[in-house]
């Protein structure tokens, strides 16, 4: 089984070499067009958690699942379990779900989307296509729970489970909902609906980012949709002000009221949560006068610590009767750029005398440290600084790793040798929008080190293989063994627009085949050495490389950046 192993707060000191997550093991023999890894091991250490320690055994950290775990969404079945599902965009295995019993200590328990018959029309599309802003629902009326999503490569569809901890159904498509971001509700009186997000009245938007929110009544027992599909949010919470993109709707029956909240703003800076009440789930519905029930748009970006572009949240009651929100948002540095993503945060949700939930009053900041009272916080949380290592001994790959647009399991082996992974050189380079011999797996801290242990000897000038630092298809840096005419070489490439430029490279003794790499991220740059002496003595190949290059500020997108292994036999 893998290791996998979790701290709170982790020591701030760099691995140590022999603390690289490998044995000193020899060697196992090169494969033709294949690297051999032995093992990875990635390591947070974020300043914020080493110099404010949780004050108590209730309180947890912010995020509570830190890297790009964007959109999130949860439900309860009523009986203590809550699940929590994010977006995966084309990342494969599709939907993660976590599993808590208290709110603080979440466990990923698996995917939602997991064969290819599930993942519809994923190559070809940008790496933040494909899976947008999941919505994760149970139904008492047949205990079953719903996942519910947009696949924008192939439409609005959702899949089903009376057992969250096992497989989901193949998907069923609803041609007739339109537009992104639907969401389920299931009425007290066994009655259920689809609301989401969807274009202007009659397609014709009045300003750019004008968008409405729309619902139809769902039946269970036919799975389709039944009568009119009914705008019930033109524009926003405040028409006059142009509001955009409202999207992002959940509705919820409290004590007989029916509470319609969305996200408004877009998901950058100016992003936010509002709120809506009426007598019907079919509205009309009123805007609180309060709104928005959370935001930072209006705090000055350049305070400590700065957590921006919250929005996109859902909300649960708990068998205790208080409400809790989680939602979506960054933490930049300097208040500039980050590569971590849009993150999923969760505090207590309260309430005005006269029946509105809200956040987050105006001016009021997202704390990182949380309190639940009651709830003892175990060692195996998701958040904080923590270690964790992959020798490659299971199966399959662990459920941390993702691959891009498919499975890519003709192009990898956890059994040929055992105890490792070997990735087969691919024609299709990690700049091309299918699927590429690669595996990764989210960058959660802004300061944090990876280690692997590689075997590889390339054939050619075109073969390489090693470390990737991935955003996008055109925002990478790659760590890899290579060779020139004069023999193999150690070589970091960056990607951008223009295609692959070689910023540093080192030559290789020939008889050197196994080599260990190591990425020392320090937030704002990235440092890159390898050893061939299996971590007594490192080279420093470049330091300083700029860590903006893989940012959401300098790439766009929705996804955050990874950190991964891979192959291939094309030089871009």
């Amino acid at each position: 089984m893998n290791h996998t192993s979790f701290s709170v707060i982790a020591a701030c000191t760099l691995f140590a070499a022999s603390s690289c997550g490998t044995s000193r093991q020899a060697d196992v023999a090169p494969q033709a067009d294949a690297a051999i890894f032995e093992s990875f091991s990635y390591k947070g250490n974020d300043d914020f958690y080493a110099h404010n320690p949780l004050p108590d055994d209730s309180s947890f950290y912010n995020p509570i699942l830190p890297g790009w775990y964007s959109d999130p969404t949860i439900c309860t079945n009523g009986e203590g379990d809550y699940f929590l599902a994010t977006s995966t965009f084309t990342y494969v295995p599709g939907v993660p779900v976590f599993h808590s019993r208290d709110l603080v200590n979440w466990t990923k328990i698996g995917h939602v989307l997991t064969r290819e018959s599930q993942l519809k029309n994923f190559r070809h599309q940008h790496v933040s296509g494909g899976i947008f802003a999941p919505d994760i629902k149970y139904n008492p009326a047949n205990k079953t729970y719903y996942m519910i999503t947009t696949n924008v490569g192939a439409g609005n569809f959702f899949v089903k489970t009376q057992d969250p901890f096992g497989e989901w159904s193949e998907p069923v498509y609803l041609p007739e909902v339109q537009g992104i971001d639907p969401s389920f509700f299931f009425d007290n009186d066994g009655r259920a609906y689809i609301v989401n997000n969807d274009d202007a009245p009659d397609y014709k938007p009045e300003y750019p980012g004008h968008r409405t929110v729309r619902i139809v009544e769902f039946d269970t027992e036919t799975e389709k949709c039944i009568g009119e599909r009914k705008i019930i949010v033109n524009k926003g919470c405040r028409p006059e002000e142009k509001p955009i993109w409202c999207e992002g709707p959940h509705i919820y029956n409290v004590d007989g009221t029916y509470y319609l909240m969305t996200a408004e703003g877009g998901t950058s800076g100016w992003h936010s949560e509002v709120i809506y009440r009426g007598k019907s789930p079919m509205g009309p519905f009123e805007p609180w006068e309060g709104n928005p029930i959370l935001t930072q748009r209006d705090l000055d970006n350049n305070r400590p610590d700065p957590v921006t572009c919250a929005g996109h949240a859902d909300l649960v009651k708990t068998a205790e009767g208080d409400w809790w929100a989680v939602f979506l948002a960054c933490r930049p540095i300097d208040g500039d750029y980050e590569n971590l993503g849009r993150e999923t945060f969760m505090l207590p949700v309260k309430w005005t005398e006269d029946g509105w939930p809200y956040i987050t009053k105006h001016g009021e900041t997202i704390p990182m440290i949380v309190s639940r009272p009651g709830v003892t916080r175990t060692d195996s949380v998701t958040f904080g600084n923590f270690e964790w290592t992959d020798n490659f001994m299971s199966p399959s790959l662990d459920m941390e790793w993702h691959t891009l647009r498919g499975d890519a399991a003709g192009l990898y082996s956890l059994s040929a040798p055992v105890n490792h992974l070997t990735l087969k050189c691919s024609e299709i380079p990690t700049t091309e929008k299918d699927v590429a011999a690669f595996v990764g797996r989210r960058v959660q801290h802004h300061n944090y080190e990876c280690t692997t242990h590689m075997v590889f000897e390339p054939a050619d000038t075109c073969q390489h293989a090693g470390l990737v630092v991935m955003k996008d298809e055109t925002h990478q840096y790659q760590f890899a063994k290579s060779r020139n005419d004069d023999g193999n070489i150690m070589v970091l490439r960056k990607i951008d627009e223009n295609g692959s430029t070689d910023i540093a490279s080192m030559p290789l003794d020939a008889d050197v085949t196994g080599v260990d790499l190591r990425l020392v991220s320090k937030g704002k740059s990235y440092d890159f050495m390898f050893s061939t002496d299996r971590g007594d003595t490192w080279e420093t190949l470049m330091s300083g490389v700029d860590a903006r290059h893989t940012s959401t500020a300098a790439a766009g997108g929705f996804t955050g950046t990874l950190v991964g292994l891979y192959a291939s036999k094309t030089r871009i």
